[in-house]
């Protein structure tokens, strides 16, 4: 069966890494690893780690580091299992099936490289399922609700493409998702995890599509398409805080067009 190692990156935030753990415990086939990378400021989460009894297969490595980009590499580059999965503290699997799941969905994909699923996160207020399959000529239009919680990547990949740039502060899943272009994939049509809204990337979201738009072109060039794209993102993000446009994200979700 294929193996998996989860990754989980904490700062200061140990409620959080509780839940998640617990989620993780919860699995019906547990990961053959589980690493958290802590480098909160303060002694919580170690002490927790150090003082209280943790399944056989959770790791940990407490120490500073540049940020959340820098989190995930030390994560990844001391995963050992044959595919990684990203967890942040604060999320959860959407069911405690779901590495059963996909273990058995990679099982009969053995040469892809990467899936990803949906993830049920807020927009506008509202909880949402979201998640498309990735498609490479789309990337001008950003993420496309291919969400990195849902994404099972093999290791040996990032040694082909490359780790997360620790130049990106905010959109660092998006210039990874950049370099996956060659890489083997399938979508996997099922809800892989419940994303905690409240991260980095949520909270900058308008930085985040000024940074698509410098990404992509770093990679494909300068692109009307792109920049228009993530305009139209621009003016549906000054929309959802309307309350027209929450409105409009309740009917959408009725209707079940929240990928759309």
């Amino acid at each position: 069966m294929t193996t998996i190692s989860v990754i989980t990156i904490c700062f200061n935030n140990l409620e959080e890494l509780q839940k998640t753990c617990a989620s993780i415990d919860a699995q019906t086939l547990h990961p053959q690893e589980h690493w958290i990378i802590n480098g909160s400021t303060q002694p919580h989460i170690a002490e927790w780690l150090a003082n209280h009894s943790q399944p056989a297969y959770r790791k940990w490595l407490n120490e500073r580091d540049q940020g959340i980009s820098d989190a995930f590499n030390k994560g990844i580059r001391s995963a050992t299992q044959a595919y990684t999965h990203l967890l942040h503290a604060g999320d959860v699997y959407a069911d405690n099936q779901v590495l059963e799941d996909v273990m058995t969905f990679l099982d009969k994909h053995p040469n892809i490289d990467w899936i990803s699923g949906r993830i049920t996160t807020n927009r506008g207020g509202v909880m949402v399922e979201v998640g498309k399959p990735f498609d490479a000529g789309k990337l001008y239009r950003g993420m496309r609700s291919v969400a990195h919680p849902t994404w099972f990547v093999r290791r040996a990949v990032y040694d082909q493409v490359g780790l997360f740039s620790l130049d990106e502060k905010i959109a660092m899943d998006y210039d990874l998702l950049c370099r996956l272009t060659q890489c083997s994939y399938v979508f996997f049509p099922r809800v892989i995890t419940r994303f905690d809204h409240t991260g980095t990337s949520n909270q900058h979201y308008l930085q985040s599509l000024r940074d698509n738009v410098r990404i992509y072109e770093k990679y494909f060039g300068f692109s009307i398409a792109c920049r228009l794209w993530q305009g139209r993102l621009y003016f549906l993000h000054q929309l959802l805080q309307t309350k027209l446009g929450k409105q409009l994200m309740l009917l959408k979700k009725r209707l079940g067009l929240e990928n759309m």
